[in-house]
């Protein structure tokens, strides 16, 4: 074992009465929040704080319907209210100091499971309005403000007898106030690039399996990378800074875990390092390289892409069951919450980051 090399460690762990979905960390704080479904189908919303290698629950809620993802990312910092979306197609945002109602509702998708949700403009990250996205089973994406009850912008099939069930969304691109992107993926594969702007698509993809998860390495930048997870054991990064008008985009593929792959996310103090967490129980920690030169002439003149390469830095096991979500802590360098299908919530440390 090398010293100086990054390692996965488990810090504290803690088993659940419910299917947890996903958790998040409280901006600046040492608290985290849990979410998920009871066994008769209630929502649980749970608040743990970490102190002294233990987390222990500050507060907890049911709500009549299971909740299936959640987001600081449209919050400020000062009120840090979490937004999720549920199983009956509602988008409710809270505040986690008054539980016992929403500040805000909407139906997202009546009576379709709201399967992703992301938050841009909040928490000081990227340029404009305060927004959040939610993917559907129905296959509608749709981009929400806070200040109105009604979607600003709706990407929704327009026949839904042969929509895909969108199973992932992000927020992009936000370098300025009228750049943005959201991107979604989908059970069949596709991975799709709508720009917020001119109301288009703007790119289209396909990674060969289901995508499970999809992030940009930075949402306040001029896109730069764009991760890929999914069935099958697919990881897929795409350099986005050159978009060829036949072949699309550049991208680099490996493949891991020898399961499905629930999440990938960025260490936000780093962009050229993720992790993704396998359903076989893993952890892995990854590094994407750059190319000596981003893009070359295509043989038609015009430039195309080149993709850089993945490493895999350090890969362990923390649970018998798959992991389902992941977060890192945004203040803490390689503090890391994670989820697993065996109702359990960890936190683990990620060391030696500093020396990728």
């Amino acid at each position: 074992m090398e010293v100086d090399k990054p390692q996965i460690a488990e810090h504290a762990s803690l088993g659940l009465n419910y299917t947890v979905f996903q958790t998040r960390w409280v901006p600046q704080s040492a608290r985290l929040v849990a979410l998920g479904s009871h066994p008769r189908g209630t929502g649980a919303l749970e608040i743990y704080s970490l102190s002294k290698g233990e987390l222990k629950k500050q507060s907890e809620v049911e709500k009549p319907s299971g909740f299936k993802c959640g987001t600081f990312g449209a919050s400020s910092m000062q009120t840090r209210h979490l937004a999720t979306g549920d199983f009956s197609g509602k988008l409710h945002i809270w505040d986690l100091e008054r539980l016992d109602a929403p500040v805000f509702t909407a139906t997202a998708s009546a009576g379709s499971i709201i399967n992703a949700i992301d938050g841009c403009g909040g928490l000081n990250v990227g340029v404009g309005a305060a927004e959040i996205v939610t993917g559907s089973r129905d296959g509608s994406v749709r981009v929400w403000d806070p200040r109105v009850p009604d979607p600003v912008a709706d990407m929704s099939p327009a026949d839904v007898t042969t929509a895909r069930d969108c199973w992932t969304v992000a927020f992009g691109n936000a370098f300025n106030a009228e750049e943005r992107c959201v991107c979604a993926g989908y059970d069949n594969g596709d991975v799709k690039l709508f720009d917020l702007r001119t109301m288009s698509a703007r790119w289209e993809g396909n990674l060969g399996a289901g995508v499970c998860s999809v992030q940009f390495d930075r949402k306040d930048i001029a896109m730069n990378k764009l991760l890929c997870v999914g069935l099958e054991s697919r990881v897929r990064v795409y350099d986005l800074r050159t978009q060829h008008p036949a072949s699309g985009f550049a991208s680099v593929t490996e493949k891991h875990h020898n399961s499905t792959i629930w999440a990938g996310v960025h260490l936000p103090q780093n962009r050229d390092v993720f992790l993704t967490s396998g359903g076989n129980g893993g952890l892995a920690l990854w590094k994407y390289d750059y190319p000596a030169q981003r893009h070359t002439k295509g043989e038609d003149g015009v430039p195309v892409g080149v993709a850089g390469t993945l490493s895999l830095v350090a890969n362990v096991n923390v649970a018998g069951q798959p992991i389902n979500s992941a977060d890192w802590h945004s203040d803490k360098l390689g503090l890391l919450a994670v989820t697993g299908f065996d109702q359990s919530l960890r936190v683990c440390v990620v060391t030696n980051l500093a020396t990728l």
